[in-house]
């Protein structure tokens, strides 16, 4: 009996410690006074990447079933949703900077942006479109599970470090220490279930 209250415990205060993680800088960045005059598809364009951002904290807790609750199999399919949910927010981000500035946009989707913090999202919104893809077409496509999981996992490295660069470059509403601490939160998260889960090692198999 102590043994499960002190699970359940411990489970609760890691969901308490994402939600918190997550809750800190949406909510520093909707009381932000650099909302009070923006365009309400602007503010609502922002939210959505501030929402994908925080499901990349997510995602590879889902993948390596480390989240208490969901087991390996079930993190993973939860895994899947949330990545459909991940094209959605970026879809809605890059939508709703559109209708209020397309040429900006224009300009970034052909990486002719003077703001560096545009490549870095431009080549986050690719990986996440790619990512998406082959997970889609895995088994259309037959890919083998070390080719697939190799290219997915790399894919993720890219939409998680482009996501993370972009975001820390844009002078925003979401608070400085906050936004920094949470970008930290998502790396720190994606290095230890790649390192933990092994998959570049398939690299350095050799066939017998």
């Amino acid at each position: 009996m102590a043994a499960i209250r002190a699970g359940l415990i411990r489970a609760g205060l890691i969901w308490a410690g994402l939600g918190l993680a997550v809750a800190v800088p949406v909510g520093i960045a909707a009381t932000s006074p650099l909302l009070a005059w923006r365009d309400p598809v602007y503010i609502a364009s922002g939210f959505a990447g501030m929402l994908g951002l925080a499901l990349l904290l997510l995602q590879p807790l889902l993948a390596g079933g480390y989240l208490p609750g969901l087991a390996m199999r079930a993190g993973r399919r939860v895994h899947r949703f949330a990545g459909l949910a991940l094209v959605a927010m970026v879809v809605a981000h890059v939508l709703g900077l559109w209708l209020t500035s397309a040429p900006d946009v224009i300009d970034a989707l052909l990486f002719a942006s003077p703001t560096p913090f545009s490549v870095w999202g431009v080549v986050a919104m690719w990986a996440t479109f790619a990512a998406a893809l082959l997970a889609g077409l895995r088994s259309r496509l037959r890919i083998p599970p070390k080719l697939w999981r190799i290219g997915h996992t790399g894919l993720a490295l890219v939409v998680v470090i482009g996501s993370v660069v972009h975001a820390l470059l844009v002078e925003g509403s979401m608070g400085v220490v906050s936004k920094a601490a949470f970008c930290l939160l998502v790396l720190a998260a994606t290095a230890w279930v790649v390192a933990d889960l092994r998959a570049w090692a398939l690299l350095l198999r050799r066939k017998p």
